[in-house]
């Protein structure tokens, strides 16, 4: 199970190990968001410290509405205990977890500031 906790703005934050070509990873503290169907966002000082491979760009809604054009690389998150390969968008804010990442598992929080999140994989029987 990855734990968290619901910062003073109430958002739901989970701290994620990311790595890139060079096998020491680095540790974000990432705040889930369920508006965006991608894996994760990256600042763009932390894509340069992993010395991410770039895979190109994507075009992504934000949440005003706007559409923009973002570089994508590849990285390697620790999640529920096993490396996992994911795309990463390179953002302007804050490392966001988004539901690529979060699906098979179980999220749930206590809505209160320093309230507890949780994301806890989901049996292989419950898995699209």
């Amino acid at each position: 199970m990855i734990n968290g906790k619901v910062t003073t703005s109430l958002e739901a934050t989970i701290d994620i190990e990311v790595s890139g070509p060079n096998p020491t990873p680095e540790q974000t503290e990432a705040v889930i968001d369920t508006g965006f169907n991608g894996y994760l966002t990256l600042p763009s000082q932390l894509v340069r410290l992993l010395n991410l491979p770039l895979a190109g760009s994507r075009f992504a809604t934000l949440g005003d509405g706007s559409v923009v054009s973002l570089r994508a690389y590849h990285a390697t998150v620790s999640w529920h205990g096993q490396n996992r390969k994911v795309l990463v968008l390179e953002g302007d804010g804050a490392s966001l977890v988004g539901m690529s990442l979060l699906r098979g598992s179980r999220f749930s929080m206590d809505v209160v500031v320093d309230g507890d999140v949780a994301v806890e994989e989901l049996p292989l029987a419950m898995r699209p």
